[in-house]
């Protein structure tokens, strides 16, 4: 049987018969609940808690950032869509062509899409496009009760459009810096001879664009069709495709620490749009093709089913060119700004099967008011990368002159068949969130089974159960502090010399206290949370001699975050703030991790008067300084690069007219030139220049 045909007859087998109540595919709000006004999203069943319950109900730090977030903020990508997040660093590796590298509360998270992770590792599929999107969450803090193997930093759920009840259609046209021009629609309504049963929606995109590096070109097209049928009162059923092709370059770089944040001895500096890769050898061509389907059934008054399950397919072509690395502290150029060169490929692929069935029962015992969630998670992933690496010629940092680059027959005779990954994971949970009055509790846990082999070579298999609980009171005045504890895994495979034993999991555990404020009369919402985080089973710290095993390394992160949003008349605010203290294994900062965030930002909406129709709005964006260490391969000593703080502002000017709307928006309007990181291996990531947008929609 094809993975394909397994998805289908997987999906059928999630659709029981005889349904009697469903709900809405877009609003997932139960019929008893009271609409509630959540200025930072709507969390549903899909979402990346699994539930419709308000964020103001959960204990849990929560973050949301929605499609008119994307449009007044200016985002482009994943990594925009999560820079005025509190508790996110976004774009850590600065502008980026070939994926997003967002880190929570300090650590890589996996991304998930609809419930599902979407992502396995880098650089075998194309990054995600906002515009097929409805809103990007970030559920802060482990969740393996939820989704099993993963990072205690948390996760990344981005919500895919779904069709609605009703017709509409957009149309958006695009220019912009860097020789920018991208067509855009977004089409919804009724399936012909279906009357309001079944609908249908088609999302699809086309972009060319050049960027920041004058040699680095992108040329996208994203085909999302989606339908969704209501065949009888009760069932909900969407299907969900998506075609994705991105030719583009590496915007990275790998600029020498040396001429960038270091001086060179002449004082010369390396220009940070400069290519250092090879024309005609430099390129990331990466496509995917995914088929997902979602299903929802009422069962009896009191008992539902979800199901949602996924097929994805993603390749990526490859190739760059780069200054040598020579080691930790090793200088990469001479005094003359000439540095060796590295040329790579790698032929990328992943593939994917996944399902997570579930049962919801909502009933009360007595006083008590319950949620049960219990469901069963299944993935089975393949993923595979074939590469080759030459080193050959020079080329000079600051007047690089292209050439000598070995042929593709050259490159492809170095080329190393790797063996394939498979890792399959099944999971069993079961939580229940039970309301007392105005005391909210949860608590749920989850085994899991993960299987990983390595083609031609050796499996293991880890075992794990994780746990969560949380408290949340709803005092006056919308105040509701809550206390939360939640555990994750990730497994580690490979064998512990010192043992004998296969290496154990990495575990991680945290703690979390904060308040949640509904400000009365104003829909305006903030958070505080506090949480302390520890990650075990790390590999040893430098001064650990003589250990018991390879795994005795803790890290350690504590922090306070603070979130407000608001909308007040015409005014509409964003605020958020950061507080990261962090420790390695080796007693050192996380790398690339700043102990300070902060961000703001405003529009202003005009509804009468002359100004009818346009808005107003900036942002400004605070990253704090950040450190990089490691061992001098010269003198075996620490050493450290810190890179310095940068704020960055944003601005948007838009006019509604009619059916027409026209937007210009400008992300680091003020052309500030800085680093998000310098890592102790040598290299630097320069952010994003100014980008400058203007965005012309018809709706109907």
């Amino acid at each position: 049987m094809s993975r394909v045909t397994a998805l289908l007859v997987t999906g059928s087998l999630m659709v029981p018969v005889g349904a009697a109540w469903a709900q809405d595919a877009l609003t997932q709000v139960a019929p008893d609940k009271p609409e509630e006004i959540i200025v930072t999203g709507q969390l549903r069943r899909f979402g990346a808690t699994k539930s419709d319950t308000p964020i103001l109900e959960t204990a849990r730090s929560i973050s949301i950032e929605t499609a008119l977030d994307f449009q007044d903020k200016g985002f482009e990508t994943l990594d925009d869509a999560l820079g005025y997040t509190a508790g996110v660093t976004a774009e850590p590796y600065g502008f980026s062509t070939r994926g997003d590298f967002s880190s929570v509360r300090g650590l890589d998270v996996p991304e998930y899409r609809d419930n599902l992770q979407f992502l396995f590792g880098f650089y075998n599929n194309p990054r995600p496009e906002l515009y097929t999107l409805e809103q990007v969450e970030v559920l802060k803090g482990p969740a393996s009760v939820l989704y099993g193997s993963g990072s205690p930093g948390g996760i990344i759920n981005v919500v895919t459009k779904r069709p609605f009840a009703g017709t509409a259609a957009e149309f958006r046209g695009r220019v912009g810096s860097h020789d920018r021009y991208e067509i855009a629609t977004d089409l919804n309504g009724y399936i012909p001879g279906t009357g309001e049963v079944g609908t249908a929606r088609l999302v699809a995109l086309y972009r060319d664009t050049g960027t920041q590096i004058d040699e680095v070109d992108e040329e996208k097209i994203v085909v999302a069709p989606a339908v969704t049928i209501q065949p009888a009162s009760g069932t909900t059923i969407s299907l969900l495709a998506n075609y994705t092709r991105q030719d583009t370059d590496t915007a990275h770089q790998f600029y020498p620490v040396t001429g960038t944040l270091l001086p060179t001895a002449d004082d010369r500096r390396i220009d940070t749009t400069e290519y250092l890769g090879e024309p005609g050898f430099n390129r990331y061509n990466s496509e995917s093709v995914s088929l997902m389907l979602i299903a929802e059934q009422r069962l009896t008054d009191w008992l539902d089913f979800e199901g949602v399950a996924r097929y994805v397919e993603s390749d990526a072509d490859y190739w760059q060119s780069w200054p040598t690395f020579l080691g930790t502290g090793v200088p990469r150029i001479d005094a003359d700004g000439n540095a060796g060169r590295t040329f790579y490929l790698a032929d990328n692929r992943s593939e994917q099967l996944a399902f997570d069935s579930r049962l919801r029962g909502m009933f009360t015992t007595g006083p008590l008011e319950h949620e049960v969630l219990a469901g069963i998670q299944y993935q089975d992933v393949t993923t595979d990368s074939d590469s080759a690496s030459l080193n050959r010629g020079t080329i000079n940092v600051f007047d690089p002159v292209y050439g000598n680059a070995p042929t593709e027959a050259e490159m492809r005779a170095l080329q190393i068949d790797a063996p394939s990954n498979f890792v399959e994971q099944v999971g069993y949970y079961i939580s229940d969130q039970i309301t007392f009055g105005q005391l909210i509790v949860n608590a749920g846990v989850r085994f899991d089974e993960v299987e990983n082999r390595v083609q031609r070579g050796t499996t293991q298999r880890d075992t794990t159960t994780s746990f969560g609980a949380g408290a949340l009171y709803r005092l006056p005045l919308g105040i509701s502090p809550y206390v939360s504890y939640a555990e994750s895994f990730q497994p580690v495979v490979g064998i512990d010399t010192l043992t004998g034993n296969r290496l154990k999991p990495q575990e991680g555990r945290q703690y979390e206290a904060g308040v949640k404020w509904q400000v009365l009369g104003v829909p305006a919402f903030v958070t505080v949370a506090g949480f302390d985080i520890e990650q075990s089973n790390l590999p040893n710290p430098q001064a650990v001699a003589g250990a018991d095993s390879q795994q005795e390394g803790t890290a350690k992160i504590r922090g306070i975050e603070v979130e407000a949003n608001g909308t007040i008349g015409g005014f509409r605010i964003d605020a958020n703030y950061s507080l990261l203290d962090s420790e390695d294994p080796n007693g050192l900062p996380l790398s690339s991790i700043p102990k300070h965030q902060a961000s703001l930002f405003g529009i202003y909406s005009f509804s009468e008067g002359p100004l009818a129709g346009f808005r107003l709005g900036a942002g400004v964006r605070h990253i704090g300084k950040s450190e990089s260490s490691g061992i001098s391969a010269l003198t075996s000593e620490v050493i450290t690069y810190v890179t310095d703080a940068y704020t960055v502002g944003d601005i948007v000017i838009g006019y509604g007219f009619g059916s027409w709307d026209l937007s210009v928006n400008a992300r680091n309007v003020t052309d500030e030139d800085y680093f998000t990181t310098c890592l102790a291996r040598g290299d630097c990531y320069p952010g994003e220049r100014r980008s400058v947008i203007a965005t012309l929609s018809y709706r109907l």
